[in-house]
This record gives C-alpha cells, structure tokens and sequence, in this order.
C-alpha cells in the first residue's frame, strides 16, 4: 500500500533524522550538506524548481523506504521513479550520480583530515598496522638484526591493470580532484570571509561543469588512452608520494636522527602495470600498444627525475669552502663536462663555488638527454644515476653535511630504486591456448628458429604473438631490464603451458632472446589444485631452472580469484586459494625457492576484494614471507592512490601486514586455526559447492542471469578497451569474464558474486558456538564473514527481487532469496549485534549515508531495463531507455564503490 506524500516540515523532519542517526562526524556532515546544498542550486539554476522538486520527492521517499521498511513508501518510491518522463528519468539519475561523486569526495576529505590528526601521534607509531609498528612488534619477537634483514628484504608490489570497472569518465574524475583542491581552500579559509566566499563560488562553477559534463564516454578508450589515465595517478600522486612513505617510517624509527644518517627504510614499493601488456582476450593490445605503453611510462618518469634532480640540484648551494667536494666528484664534474662543455659552462657560471649543485644540475641535463634518446649524452640505465646520486651522498657525507645528504639526495636515491627509467615494470599477459595454437603453426612450417626468417606467410595471431617477444627484448635494450620481462601464462594448465613461452621466444628472437620471467597464472578451481604438481615440474626445464639460478632461486606464481569464485562459488574459492596458496608455500620452502605470489584481486568481493591488509594476515604461513604482490584496477586505483594521504595510509597498511605475516606469532595462529577447524572448512567447502552449484547448473540459468541483471547491456558501457567476454552466448558462462558476472550481480543489487553459497555452509555446520570460536580465531573465515557482511549490507532485498521476478523463474528467484536470509542471519549472529556491519562502525556509516539514493538510481534502472525486457521481439531497442540504463549503471557504480 502507498503511504501519502509527507508534507514539507514531515519531509525536513525525516530528512534531518536520516543524516543525524548515521552517525557522521560533524565536519563531514556540514561538508555533506554544503556540497548537496550547491548541487541543488545548480539543479534550480540549470533544470528550474521542477527538477529540483523531482529529485527531491524521490530522495524523500526512498530515504523513508529505507528507515521504515514496513511502510509505505517504498511503493510510493516506485511510483515516482515510474511517473517520470524518460527525459526526465535521465536528468534525476544524473542529480543522484552526481551526488555520489560529492559524498564520495567529503568522506575522502574525511578521511585525509583524520590521517593529519593521527599522523605524529605515539598511538600511531606504535600501532602494529603501521610499519613502524610492525617493525617494533617483530623486534620484540625475533630480535633487532633478524627484524632487520626483513625488513630490508620488504616488498610490496601493487600492479595496475586495465579492468574495466571505473566507471567514470575521465573528464568527471579530473572536476572531482579540483573540487577536492577546493574543498581544502575550503577549510583553510577563515569562516564567513571573503576566501570562504570565494571558494564556495568556484566550487558552485566545478559542480555545475559536474552536472554539465556528459556522464557517460562516447567510445571506448583505447589502450594507449588506459595508460595515460594510468599515468595521471603516477603524476599526481604516488612519484611523489611513495618516497614520502619511506621518509615517515624512518621518521618513525630513527625519531631524531631520521635524515641525519643512513636511513633503515628500503625502497620496498614497486609497481607493475598490466595496461598495455594484457592481451588475454584484449584484441586491440598488440606489440605496438606495448611498445608505446613503455615509451609513455619512461617519458613521465625521466620528466619527473629531470625535474626532482634540478630541484634540489638548485637548493644544494653549499659553498666549496664549508664542503668539499670529494674526489669521486671532482671526476663526476669532469666526466659531465666533457660530455656536454656548453652546458657546463653555463652551469659553472651559476654556481663557481658550489660543487654539488654544479653536479646535480648537470646530471639533470644528462637525465633530459635520455628522455631524448642521445645515447652520447644520456644514462644509459638507471644503475649509472644511482652510481652518481650516491658519490654525490657519500661526498656529502663526507664534507659533514649530512642532513642533505639524507634528506634531498636520499629523496631522488629512493624515487630512482622504486622507479628506474621505467616507472612501472610492464607485465604482458596471455592466454595459454594462443601460446598452444601459434606453436602449432610454426612446428607446422619448416621455418627454422632464426627471427629475421619467422613471420612470412604465417597467420596474424601467429605473427602478433612473435612480434610481443621483441618487443618486450627492445624494451629491456631501452629501458632495462626491469622495465619489462614478466610473461603471465593465463589459464595455466601444465608445465608445458610454461615451457611454450621460452619456445616461442626462440622462435621470436632466435639467440638474441629478452629475459623471461614467466608467470603461471592458475585460475579455475581444478588448476588451483594441480598448481604444485605444474611447478614442481616446471622448475626442472631447462630455460626456468638456469632462470632461478641467476635471480637468487626466485619464483612468481599468480593465483586468480575471480575464475575460481564464478567456477564453484565464493566459499569454496577462498577455501581453495588458501590450501593452493599453502601448498605451493610449503614446497617453496622444501625447495628453498623464494616465493612471491601474485594475487589477482579485483574491486569486489566476488574476485578478491576487500581491506588487503586483513586479507595478508589470514595467508598461510610461508605465502607471504614478506612479499605482497596484487593487481589493482578500476575504481580501486583511484579511491587508494588517487590522494596522497589516502596513498600513504595504504602503503603503509599493506606493508605493515606483510611485514607482520611471516612474524612467528602471527604464522602459528594461522597454521594452527587451519588444524583446528580444518573439519569445519571441509564441511563448509562440500555445502557451499553444492548449493552453488544448485544454482549455475540449474537448467536455463545463463540466459536467466542474462535476463534479470543488466549484464549485456553492460557490455555497451565505454568502460575499458577490453571486450565484455570472449565469444559468449547466453547460453554459456564458460567463457563470461568475471568482470561482468560480478558487475552484473551488483548493479542487481544481489552482489551473489560475493556470499552466495556461505549461509548453506555456516549452516551445515550448524554448531553456532563453534562458529563463533572459529569466527574469532580463524583468520580466514573472520576475513570471508567480514567481507561478506559487507557485500550484503549493500544488497536490498526488495530491490532484488524485483530484478529477479524479469526472469519468471520463481525456482531460481526463491532459492537466490532463501540463501540471502539464510547467509545475512548467520553473519549477522556471528559479528555480533542486531544488523550488519554493527561491529565496522566506519563502513556501516558509509553504507548507509549511500544507500536510499542508490536505491533511487536502482529503482530507475528497473524501470529502463522492463522497459527494454519488454519491447517485442525484433524491434530496435529505445536509444533513450538504453542511455537511462547505461546512466543508472554509471550511477549505482559511484555510489557502491567497489563494483568490479
């Protein structure tokens, strides 16, 4: 029954009630009502009162369905997004999408004020989510050398990809940063004055170029346009940002003394890119795009070194009398002069008596004439900077200035070791079966192994495939060896599937082969399983055995989430992962190999997702051991290392984890949980696979999925280059990304990707005590309840049923619902409380600050996606309800953040 509209003062009183009970600090409360009280104005000015008034009377009613479910307007709330005229439609789910670009901003700028507060503070030093912390707490545990040497052998290695599930333009993503810039002027300004003014002023102008900017991309980027979206976060934040990192742990470890002499921090962060290099399925990435990816990447990065090294280059105007240059400089003066007299001389003039700065400026000239290719003139790797950058230090040091020679130059020494010439350490992936086809081709000819003969009469794959191996080869040659050589085989299957690369390498390059390091990536459920037989075998050919020798016994082997949660369901997945990953941990160390593994993570919690530093201390002792290494993609770029205190917090996060993990303490709670509940985790592993599979194997469930989610028509979002799938019907899920099948389900408001399958395995065990034992000793399912806690909060019941009811399958819609009920009760009985998320107090406000306007956007969706459900048979689909959908779609993203 439809409840009567609530009058102006009832409407204000609902309202006000909704934003006090959510539990918002105060700053971000007024930021909340600033910003929304600015996008209502534009919409007045833009739209008059009548949009203004719709958007209103929908934000109202579904904010009252959300606090009152037993009400009445919730109906009412359909009503009105049934009422609308398309046009109209269209201009709400803009109002609403740009209202989540504004909430997302203030509770960013939250969360970087609460950083600043924190930053500095003894709780936080000490705090074992810290690295400083970290470090301490292992210290206590093994001793000083030993928590030493772990230290310095930290890595943490986020790699970027092009996954497509930022939604966002990237026009939108660049008015949001200078609203972000103005929201701090914001602050900063003395209440009621002329800056306040000022800044608000401007901020009304950015809102309205907000709402003003087309939502959605015309087309497609290509891959060159995924790398320089890429780019804009290495320039913006984190080339800058990553040695910042560094500097505040060793301000937390050496307290005084920090920049005063040689720093204990490593530069432990490396960061690798898939955009570019990821051809698995990807047409459009071909050997020049991988080529161009690596050129733009070393152009950005030398830019930024020519500039870092003239910047402190001119602040080092020590003169000569007070510190002497060494002798080592001396020679590093002369050999640049000779190489370049002109610039010299200008130089010289500059600066007669101040060595250091005379050198620095000099080797910023060298630095610009790499950029440019002079090899007479430039470095010829990154090796040779670093070899000058610390005669320069030690030269420093010597003459007693020791505060620039570990503040500025240990800078540039840091920002070289994490970056080279390269900036990110380019991956190319591919599929196994294009590896097994293109072999086929050439064992079929009686070409022989000579590069410069293979490649005439054979296929374009064949031929594209041979062109990717030079081109990682004139990579190296140009930017070392760094700059590119990890090889990804996807669906790894057999120690072959290794092996074929090195063949195919030959086949490329004849003797002159690129240095390979080559990646099993095991995907499905049955590879997880058979992954330490493959290595074990593969670490006996020939190419990878002589491969180990030179890297010290290194080994990388990728695990995918997201193929194995679509192949048996999100519980017996993360079960499977975790018994792969000890598996391979444990034969590692039999044969003292250093293992890193290579998570492939996505935003949602169907392909991984969740807090990353949770997820490390529920690893399996010996999987970690001080090396993370996950993909980073999409939406997750940006909300992570988008910001620089936001970049530095999870830096520092993930590293203290990584660091924690391998720590005695931490490994024998995970070992000896896995013991312990190890009969727990079988029964939960059966139940969850059965019912999952009761599911996806039920007769007709891909053309029903096809129907009740919006999963096609999200194929025709401009999100990425990548196709949607790789030569799908619906009548298969074989080959559906994961991608979409997780996308999918989360705009359904349904987010099955993420906990389907766990109620039936909770219950299966059925002994609510146990569970809560295990709930709080058992790193892994308190990782697997919290997240899923989370996905459920923000799926809506009577949202996705009417999703479910497009399909006229009340079989599979019931047993969707009945397994929602069933997995919502029981994590709510182990956390603790009388709803979800009560126990993560931050992420329950977020939820619900976001979800009755993203149940407005839904209800818009559902109206377009009937609509076109509907239409006959044959005839075209509306233009107007596919943009609404598509509109919908960008909206429902930005307001549940991690989509994909």
């Amino acid at each position: 029954m439809t409840s009567p509209e609530p009058t102006p003062t009832e409407a204000i009183r609902v309202i006000s009630r909704f934003e006090a009970s959510d539990g918002i600090p105060d700053d971000m409360r007024a930021d909340v009502r600033m910003l929304g009280a600015l996008l209502g104005q534009v919409l007045r000015e833009s739209g008059g009162d009548d949009l203004f008034d719709d958007v209103e009377r929908l934000r109202l009613a579904t904010i009252q369905a959300y606090t009152d479910a037993e009400g009445g307007a919730f109906p009412r709330a359909i009503e009105i997004a049934e009422s609308f005229t398309v046009r109209r439609a269209d201009e709400v789910a803009r109002a609403f999408t740009a209202y989540f670009h504004l909430v997302n901003l203030a509770e960013e700028h939250q969360r970087v004020r609460v950083l600043r507060e924190r930053n500095g503070t003894p709780d936080q030093r000490e705090a074992v989510d810290t690295v400083a912390g970290a470090f301490a707490h292992l210290r206590d545990e093994v001793g000083d050398d030993e928590a030493r040497r772990r230290l310095t052998a930290l890595r943490f290695h986020p790699v970027f990809t092009a996954h497509p599930t930022e939604a966002r333009r990237r026009a939108v993503s660049s008015s949001i940063r200078r609203l972000a810039g103005l929201l701090a002027e914001h602050d900063a300004a003395s209440d009621g004055g002329a800056e306040q003014h000022r800044t608000r002023r401007r901020m009304l102008e950015e809102i309205s170029t907000l709402w003003r900017t087309a939502p959605l991309r015309a087309e497609k980027p290509a891959p060159t346009d995924e790398v320089r979206t890429v780019m804009s976060v290495f320039d913006e934040t984190l080339f800058t940002t990553v040695p910042h990192v560094y500097r505040r742990i060793d301000d937390a470890l050496l307290g005084d003394a920090s920049g005063g002499s040689a720093p204990l921090t490593p530069a432990f962060v490396r960061i690798g890119s898939w955009v570019g290099g990821d051809r698995d399925g990807n047409p459009f990435v071909t050997a020049a795009v991988t080529r161009e990816a690596a050129a733009i990447a070393a152009e950005h990065v030398l830019r930024g070194l020519e500039r870092a090294v003239a910047r402190i280059g001119r602040t080092l105007t020590l003169d000569v009398e007070d510190t002497p240059a060494s002798s080592e400089v001396t020679a590093l003066w002369e050999r640049l002069s000779a190489a370049d007299p002109g610039a010299a001389a200008a130089v010289a003039k500059r600066s007669p008596a101040e060595p250091h700065r005379r050198v620095l400026l000099l080797m910023a000239d060298r630095i610009a004439a790499t950029r440019d290719g002079d090899a007479s003139r430039g470095y010829a790797a990154p090796e040779e900077l670093l070899a000058d950058l610390r005669a320069v230090q030690d030269s420093l040091r010597a003459a007693g200035a020791v505060r620039h020679a570990f503040g500025g130059v240990q800078h540039l020494i840091w920002q070289v070791e994490t970056y080279g010439f390269h900036l990110a350490e380019l991956e190319v992936r591919q599929h196994s079966e294009v590896h097994r086809r293109a072999l086929a081709e050439l064992d079929g000819t009686e070409k022989g192994h000579d590069g410069a003969t293979v490649g005439e009469g054979l296929s374009e794959v064949t031929a594209e495939v041979l062109e990717v191996f030079r081109a990682v080869r004139d990579i190296q040659h140009a930017y070392g060896l760094r700059a590119a050589g990890r090889y990804v085989v996807s669906f790894t299957q057999s120690a072959d599937d290794l092996a074929n690369v090195h063949r195919l390498a030959r086949y490329a390059c004849g003797d002159d082969v690129p240095v390979l390091d080559v990646v099993p990536l095991f995907e499905t459920f049955a590879d997880l399983q058979s992954a330490p037989g493959i290595l074990a075998e593969v670490v006996t050919h020939p190419e990878v055995a002589a491969r180990l020798e030179q890297t010290g016994r290194r080994l990388e082997v990728m695990l995918g989430y997201s193929d194995s949660s679509k192949d048996v369901g999100p519980v017996a997945a993360n079960l499977a992962l975790y018994e792969a990953q000890a598996e391979i941990g444990r034969w590692a160390k039999e044969q003292g190999i250093e293992l890193t593994l290579f998570h492939g993570r996505g935003g949602a919690l169907g392909r991984g997702g969740g807090p990353a530093n949770s997820a490390i201390l529920a690893q399996p002792p010996h999987s970690v051991d001080g090396r993370f290494k996950l993909t980073e993609q999409g939406e997750v770029i940006f909300a992570r290392y988008g910001e620089p205190a936001i970049a530095m917090r999870h830096i520092d996060q993930v590293a203290a984890a990584t660091l924690l993990a391998s720590s005695p303490e931490v490994e024998r709670r995970t070992s000896d949980a896995a013991e312990r509940f190890a009969d727990v985790a079988s029964t939960m592993d059966a139940a969850s696979r059965e019912r999952f599979f009761s599911l996806v194997k039920a007769e007709g469930f891909a053309p029903w999925f096809a129907t009740v989610t919006p999963m096609e028509e999200i194929g025709l979002l401009a999100l990425g280059s990548r196709p949607a799938r790789r030569g799908l019907s619906v009548e298969s899920l074989d080959d559906l990304r994961a991608i979409p099948w997780v996308f999918a389900w989360t705009q359904a408001r349904i987010n099955l990707a993420g906990w389907f399958g766990l109620g039936t395995a909770l219950d299966a065990v059925g002994d609510e005590e146990l569970l809560r034992t295990a709930y709080r000793d058992w790193p892994l399912l308190r990782t697997m309840v919290d997240n899923v806690a989370m996905s459920l909060a923000k799926t809506d019941p009577r949202i996705a049923r009417r999703y479910l009811a497009l399909g006229d399958r009340p079989d599979l819609a019931e047993l969707v619902l009945d397994e929602l009920e069933l997995t919502r009760s029981w994590v709510i009985r182990l956390t603790g409380g009388d709803a979800l998320l009560e126990n993560k107090p931050v992420l329950q406000r977020a939820v619900t600050l976001r979800s009755p306007y993203v149940d407005a956007l839904s209800l818009l969706q559902l109206r377009a996606l009937r609509a076109l459900r509907d239409a006959e048979e044959g005839t075209p689909q509306d233009p107007d309800l596919q943009r609404l959908l598509l509109l919908s779609v960008s909206g429902v993203a930005a307001g549940l953040q991690n989509t994909g």
